[in-house]
């Protein structure tokens, strides 16, 4: 399976990817995990440029392009052989993040950055994508918390009206497409959404009663 993971930073993905990837090993299973932007040495440099620069260093149309450059050389260096070898493969955010956040929070149009991020990926879908949902403000003060007094990257310096334009992107892909995205309250505690998101992959998997 290819699973991907979304949703506003500080809402926990990271957190849940490493406990999933503990018990889909525990149960037999053989997992790659990996992250955007960044998974190659490509995509670190990428991410680098994406993060690091200054606020307003790149154009909009640009970042959208980078971050799909990024996601071009990731799938066909680690997703795609992954997933041929017969592993699962647990991605930190994937096209969704795209749509949301260069799509409609950059308002550069959910269409556009489809059609980039189709050549991109030659059309490579997940499985199954987990939503972390949580609230703008809970977002920037977890961030915050976890930054311990660090400078912010580059996206983080965005407005709230960024990231509520981003949230609602992702709850907007999430009822048009039911059948893949699953929604997460992410001030839940780690331990009940450990479980709901296990619930969610050992059913598709049919290993409901492993580890």
């Amino acid at each position: 399976m290819f699973i991907t993971f979304e949703g506003l930073d500080g809402a926990g993905k990271s957190t849940q990817i490493a406990r999933l990837v503990d018990r889909l090993n525990r149960a037999g299973h053989k997992v790659t995990a990996t992250r955007e932007p960044g998974g190659t040495p490509v995509g670190d440099e990428l991410r680098r440029i994406l993060l690091d620069s200054p606020a307003d260093a790149v154009a909009p149309a640009t970042e959208a392009l980078l971050y799909a450059a990024s996601r071009a050389q990731l799938v066909a260096r680690v997703i795609s052989p992954a997933l041929a070898e017969g592993r699962h493969v647990l991605c930190d955010r994937y096209v969704d993040a795209s749509l949301a956040y260069q799509g409609q929070g950059l308002n550069l149009g959910m269409p556009a950055v489809a059609q980039v991020n189709q050549f991109a990926t030659g059309g490579l879908q997940p499985d199954l994508t987990f939503l972390f949902d949580v609230s703008v403000d809970i977002s920037r003060h977890r961030i915050e918390v976890s930054r311990q007094g660090q400078q912010p990257d580059r996206i983080e310096q965005r407005d709230d009206g960024f990231f509520q334009r981003v949230r609602n992107a992702f709850l907007q892909i999430a009822a048009e497409q039911p059948q893949r995205v699953v929604i997460l309250d992410a001030t839940a505690q780690p331990g009940a959404l450990e479980e709901e998101i296990w619930y969610h992959v050992a059913k598709r998997l049919d290993i409901l009663n492993s580890i």
